[in-house]
């Protein structure tokens, strides 16, 4: 009897763990991302370095099998991120496989869908293009 429920017990543990792990993976990964694009100089410079600061952390967090959303959003130009005194906003989206559970009938397995954001502000002294 305590084996029966000692198995389900330890899954929980183990998939409360994993989500865990992702959520401060993802919190951490836009936290960067948004530091590195207030301190880029070209909206382009910026986007490559939220792209790699996302897939760094995300890695070095050990995420493996999540799929990865990325969005970027500024004020008060949205086609600008890099402005003096402009709020730059990023959003980490990822769906997070439980694990040991298999894909059913071809589909994706089961997965768990996290989001974490951050504000950065521009600082009014930043050299922009």
């Amino acid at each position: 009897m305590g084996f029966i429920l000692l198995v389900p017990l330890v899954y929980l543990v183990v998939v409360i763990g994993a989500i865990q792990s992702a959520a401060l993976a993802a919190e951490g990964a836009a936290r960067q991302a948004a530091r590195v694009v207030t301190l880029s100089t070209t909206d382009r410079a910026a986007r490559d370095a939220a792209e790699r600061a996302v897939s760094i952390a995300l890695e070095d967090a050990d995420v493996a099998g999540a799929t990865v959303d990325v969005t970027l959003s500024c004020s008060p130009r949205p086609d600008r991120c890099v402005t003096r005194q402009g709020i730059v906003t990023v959003a980490v989206a990822l769906d997070v496989p439980l694990p040991f559970v298999p894909a059913v009938f071809g589909s994706a397995p089961p997965s768990v869908p996290l989001e974490a954001r951050s504000t950065q502000r521009v600082s009014r002294f930043q050299v922009t293009e």
